[in-house]
């Protein structure tokens, strides 16, 4: 279990992100089609796992924002923005923001995503949402980076992640 804050007041995750330098857990996620996504559909590409809570926050939509922006523009790597939000909040956010580079997932059917990657909330105001974080695979899907943003309503070091992708 990991404790961060939100707006200074404590609050528990479900367990701790996976480690860097151990396969990466595979998932089931929904993306804004209704297609299911498993970790395979992205064999032999880098990965950035953009984790937040919700897409309706400004937080969350800068880091996608961001994100579409700047990993866009690296190659072979592919940004997922995975939240509880219903994959048709996805759908409305990045067609309103006219974000095309970045691939939005939901782990809204059983939230197992947030289970196996031990970054659920468990308890205050935001309990069985994701926490803020960023976990970056290489091509074989082994975990080079973590971040679990300790304030939740900061953004993640976007820098340390896009470095992480770079160093192999």
């Amino acid at each position: 279990m990991a404790t961060v804050t939100l707006k200074g007041n404590p609050i528990n995750t479900s367990g701790s992100l996976p480690a860097i330098g151990t396969k990466a857990p595979d998932f089931l996620l929904t993306a804004t089609d209704l297609s299911t996504h498993s970790l395979s559909n992205y064999k032999g590409s880098k990965l950035v796992l953009n984790i937040f809570p919700s897409i309706d926050t400004g937080t969350c939509a800068q880091s996608v924002r961001t994100f579409n922006q700047e990993a866009s523009e690296l190659e072979n790597t592919k940004v997922l923005c995975i939240s509880h939000d219903l994959p048709f909040a996805h759908a409305r956010f990045c067609g309103a923001e006219g974000l095309e580079d970045v691939i939005s997932l939901s782990d809204y059917k059983d939230g197992r995503f947030g289970k196996d990657y031990g970054l659920n909330f468990i308890d205050g105001p935001l309990e069985a949402l994701h926490s803020r974080c960023v976990v970056v695979l290489d091509e074989n899907h082994t975990v080079k980076y973590t971040e679990q943003v300790s304030e939740t309503v900061d953004e993640p070091n976007y820098k340390a992640a896009l470095e992480a992708l770079l160093d192999e």
